[in-house]
């Protein structure tokens, strides 16, 4: 086969996930193997895509190749698959799969998206390979690299790939009411929003937003921001903070938008993202490292889009908050009725700023967290910014840390184990389980 993989990390040849094809193309010669840099050449490629619509078109077998960024692929590639969508070329009937390195945080939501815009494009795509970053330098990993291209190679000899499952993407959103409120407002809500200029519908569910909620807004549109380009994966930013880029974005990110009081995000829904506009801020927002520092701002979505057939798209939305440590006061979209979602939003939104209301975290949340927890434990040596946060805000929860609770533990396993204790105890292991509840609930009633 002619083997294309499309490289989506912006370091080029210094790839980490890019050693496991050249892994694959040392063992299986047979194949002819082919890199695009896509994701470092994403500049040239804006301005003449030739020979990468000449690479795509001469392959039997499209790889994307990437490292998973905050919740999907990196801007890069984003842009790479909207240029592919753009320029109308035609994959249809093109075996695709992925292959990408992480630290598995949120690698299930990359690996959905790169398979929703494969489907766009008709091609017969097959599960891909969710790889560690270091799993190429043990012997599992690399066997299960071997595994899985075998696995891609029985696949295409037997035309087997998943269906397609397409929905109906005609879409026709609904009319949004805006009307005028001129009252003096306090609070400083902010609206990030990649609006285009003639995005008329998303102005109008911005302005029936900001007219309805009971705080001040302001909007900052990332699309008017001068970029010098993606995040590079480089870590400059590991130790102090600061970007290696000289455009002023960690500075403007910290002073114009973290220090409002809550964060509206509003968008249009473009290959079953946010935009590739709005993955280019999310990427560079890495000079905050895997800091959470916006935790117990409330946030909320303004989506303009056929938003029921995105369920990777809600789950994204839904996870950044729960990691966040913020309160998700809403999606708003326009799909249904967008006049009474963007009241609601409002109204959720302003009574979340005024209580402080946070609730605690759901899986989502507590196990994306546990991940980063784990990795900045190991890596605490370069990543000392973040390594400082996690030790300032208690997130070393260890479990090994409850010596207390684990000897308890000890001591009732111990009980459970005697058969003749155990039945004795009858029913007081439920009654001492509850003996704590009961007591704070007995605190109430002395009030």
């Amino acid at each position: 086969m002619n083997i294309l993989a499309v490289n989506g990390s912006p370091k080029g040849e210094n790839s980490v996930t890019l050693q496991t094809i050249y892994y694959l193309e040392k063992l299986f010669p047979d194949h002819n193997f082919e890199v695009l840099h896509a994701g470092q050449r994403i500049k040239a490629l804006e301005k003449d895509f030739t020979n990468a619509e000449d690479a795509l078109n001469k392959a039997d077998l499209i790889i994307f190749t990437y490292p998973v960024y905050t919740f999907i692929a990196p801007y890069q590639l984003h842009r790479f698959i909207e240029l592919i969508k753009e320029k109308g070329i035609d994959l249809e009937n093109k075996f695709c799969t992925q292959l990408s390195t992480s630290k598995h945080f949120y690698d299930i939501t990359a690996h959905k998206y790169i398979e929703e815009n494969a489907k766009d494009l008709k091609m017969k795509y097959i599960k891909g390979l969710s790889a560690d970053m270091e799993d190429l330098l043990n012997e599992k990993g690399r066997k299960e690299a071997r595994d899985f291209f075998r696995y891609i190679n029985f696949s295409i000899e037997n035309n087997l790939y998943e269906s397609s499952n397409s929905f109906d993407c005609d879409f026709t959103p609904k009319a949004v009411t805006v009307f005028e409120n001129n009252a003096e407002k306090e609070g400083d809500v902010v609206i990030i929003t990649n609006c285009e200029e003639n995005d008329l519908q998303l102005k109008n569910m911005i302005a029936r937003f900001q007219n309805k909620l009971n705080r001040k807004s302001r909007i900052v549109n990332i699309r008017e921001y001068q970029f010098k380009g993606g995040c590079l994966g480089c870590f400059n930013c590991a130790v102090s903070g600061k970007c290696i880029y000289k455009d002023g974005f960690d500075e403007f990110l910290r002073n114009e938008i973290q220090k409002g009081e809550a964060m509206v995000y509003a968008y249009t829904i473009k290959d079953h993202s946010m935009g590739a506009s709005f993955k280019l801020y999310d990427d560079r927002q890495f000079c905050n490292g895997h800091r959470t520092v916006t935790m117990g701002m409330p946030v909320g979505y303004l989506v303009s889009g056929k938003l029921s057939a995105e369920q990777n798209l809600k789950m994204i939305m839904e996870a950044r908050a729960n990691v966040g440590s913020n309160f998700l006061a809403g999606i708003a979209s326009d799909e249904f009725d967008p006049d009474a979602e963007i009241d609601n939003l409002a109204l959720n939104l302003g009574y979340a700023i005024e209580n402080r209301y946070v609730p605690p975290q759901n899986f989502l949340g507590v196990g994306g967290m546990k991940i980063f927890r784990d990795l900045i434990w190991l890596m605490q040596g370069m990543m000392k910014a973040d390594h400082k946060f996690y030790k300032k805000h208690g997130q070393y929860d260890f479990p090994q840390k409850q010596r207390g609770r684990m000897m308890a533990m000890y001591l009732v396993g111990a009980m459970l184990s005697n058969d003749k204790i155990k039945s004795k105890m009858g029913n007081k292991m439920n009654e001492g389980m509850l003996m704590p509840y009961k007591k704070e609930l007995s605190k109430l009633n002395r009030k």
